[in-house]
């Protein structure tokens, strides 16, 4: 790993305390610093210029100041509370997504609420999460309030992550290796296998179906097998199912604290970040995503 810092997206918003709260935890156990982030964009608005009015500009420099003291504030509790970790806020200027694309380049891990507000409006529905999972020179974790109906994950839930064989799930297979050993949970290794269509119009039959599934599993085990040498006390599941790697994903998530995915995949993960897989996952999964991907 590098020396660089935690990087957290910070507004204030409930999402973004669960992901200063997810990036606090992460810093407990790997010792690296946190750095809360909040991306300040000046908006000029434009509205009636009759005599004596000008165009306006929102936020103004009070807002400016009380989004510094929020982000500050933000800092110091969660220094007193963690007295052990190095914990430090920066207001920073200009597009959000532009900015912690850059920002990442010096960062060990950019953690983002899934939703928020200020200058992380809209994070899921927009472009930003698109643009900054896709570009982030780190892995990015993202993080959502649970739902009031969705049950907590267990504190000794699994890391799971998917894997396909491809180099950037090679990548996500390392990351997920890391945190499972470093919180002393299990890890889940999740492939998905589609047939090339019903059996009824020539695709693959049932019986073909299971060796198929066997074959996928033997290739996830000898990929695995360097892990299981290097980790022996570090438990590890294989599932290997037929379906989309979205779906299995996103059920996966129910009971997990952790999904790791590579930023590019082939088969069941093919075109993840250019797709429906990560955008589903980070939409609908009940635990946080991380997005991973090479320096």
């Amino acid at each position: 790993m590098s020396g660089g810092p935690i990087l957290v997206g910070y507004d204030g918003s409930p999402d973004a305390g669960q992901a200063l709260a997810w990036a606090l935890d992460e810093a407990g156990r790997s010792g690296r610093p946190v750095r809360l982030a909040y991306v300040f964009e000046w908006v000029t608005v434009v509205g009636w210029l009759g005599p004596g009015v000008a165009p306006g500009v929102w936020p103004d420099e009070t807002a400016r100041r009380e989004i510094e003291q929020l982000v500050h504030r933000a800092a110091a509790d969660a220094t007193a509370a963690h007295p052990d970790l190095d914990v430090a806020g920066d207001l920073l200027d200009g597009p959000p997504a532009l900015v912690l694309q850059e920002r990442s380049a010096q960062a060990d891990l950019l953690v983002l609420g899934g939703r928020g507000h200020g200058g992380f409006g809209g994070l899921l529905v927009g472009s930003t999460a698109v643009a900054v999972t896709a570009h982030a020179h780190c892995p990015v974790i993202v993080v959502r309030s649970p739902s009031g109906t969705a049950p907590a994950a267990p504190a000794d839930g699994p890391v799971v992550v998917g894997f396909d064989g491809s180099d950037p799930s090679l990548v996500a297979l390392d990351f997920a290796v890391e945190r499972a050993e470093q919180r002393g949970v299990p890890l889940r290794v999740v492939r998905a296998w589609s047939p090339s269509g019903p059996p009824w119009r020539g695709g693959t039959a049932p019986t073909d179906q299971e060796a198929a599934l066997a074959a996928e599993r033997e290739a996830v085990e000898e990929a695995l097998a360097p892990v299981r040498s290097s980790y022996p006390d570090l438990t590890v599941t294989v599932d290997v199912a037929a379906g989309s790697a979205a779906s299995l994903l996103v059920e996966a998530s129910g009971s997990a604290q952790l999904v790791a995915v590579g930023s590019r995949g082939r088969g069941g993960l093919r075109g993840m970040l250019l797709g429906s897989v990560s955008q589903q996952l980070i939409q609908h999964a009940r635990s946080p995503v991380a997005v991973v991907r090479e320096r």
